[in-house]
């Protein structure tokens, strides 16, 4: 009976293990850059994916982008910092498929840029609403669905700020490591039910959301001092990360934090 056992995952070809075929995704923040290239690598792997951002003009161009390729992708409109909106796209989607099986938890926001003091609790407020309840409260309304699926995935979208605080990015950093924290709960409580929970914490990437840091050729220049692979990082490397932790691939991974960050927590 070992034998066998061995004999399966060792001759088992790698894109049968990465393989999404017959699930069902869903995307937060998924109009461009991380979110985007996710959404990509997900449908090209055989996953259903539904794509979501704030805009729907600009999601459905993006869907229209995927599909040309030959990729199943529909786009809905959520402002996950409105709780009434989370719940719609849930039912939305299930209305389209019928079932969810993945879950990426990557719409994230930071009005502020500076020191800590400078920040308004009106700024705090939002930051702590879209990169921490809309996460906790996206993956209760889809938890009944979840425990449904034979491989659910939930991957939260951190930050090496979450392990380390990084200057500027004070509360923004505060958030994801709170999404790190939270991340291990869900982990623990719902391995029971078959899903698993882990998180990325990817480092400096080249989207329009970092393009504070990497457009900077200050911050750059002091960045590229901690990096052991020197240089900016690129979306689909995010993706690459996301596809192992949604795919049969990570069947035995749960709660853990995987960094994507050229070795700069090292």
């Amino acid at each position: 009976m070992l034998k066998l056992f061995l004999n399966k995952i060792i001759f088992m070809h790698p894109f049968t293990l990465f393989s999404l075929e017959g699930k069902v995704a869903l995307i937060t923040g998924a109009s461009k850059g991380i979110g985007l290239s996710i959404a990509e690598a997900f449908a090209q792997a055989g996953a259903k994916v539904v794509i979501s951002s704030r805009r729907q003009e600009s999601l459905d161009e993006m869907a229209l982008e995927l599909r040309e390729k030959g990729l199943l992708v529909e786009a809905i409109a959520c402002h996950v910092g409105h709780m009434d909106e989370l719940q719609a796209l849930v039912d939305q989607t299930i209305e389209l498929y019928g079932q969810l099986d993945i879950v990426v938890n990557n719409a994230a926001t930071n009005p502020v840029f500076g020191p800590v003091e400078d920040t308004s609790l009106e700024a705090f407020d939002k930051i702590i609403e879209v990169n921490l309840k809309a996460p906790f409260q996206l993956m209760k309304i889809c938890f009944p669905y979840l425990k449904k699926s034979d491989g659910a995935s939930v991957i939260n979208i951190s930050s090496i700020g979450g392990l380390s605080p990084e200057p500027g990015l004070g509360i923004y950093s505060v958030s994801k490591a709170a999404l790190i924290s939270m991340t291990e709960v869900f982990a623990k409580e719902w391995g029971e039910h078959g899903i698993r929970v882990n998180t990325i914490c990817p480092g400096l990437i080249k989207t329009k959301f970092s393009e504070a840091l990497w457009d900077n050729e200050h911050i750059l220049k002091h960045m590229m001092k901690s990096l052991s692979i020197k240089r900016v990082g690129k979306p689909d490397e995010i993706a690459a990360a996301a596809l192992y932790l949604a795919s049969e691939a990570s069947s035995y991974t749960t709660g853990t934090v995987l960094t994507a960050d050229g070795g700069f927590t090292i």
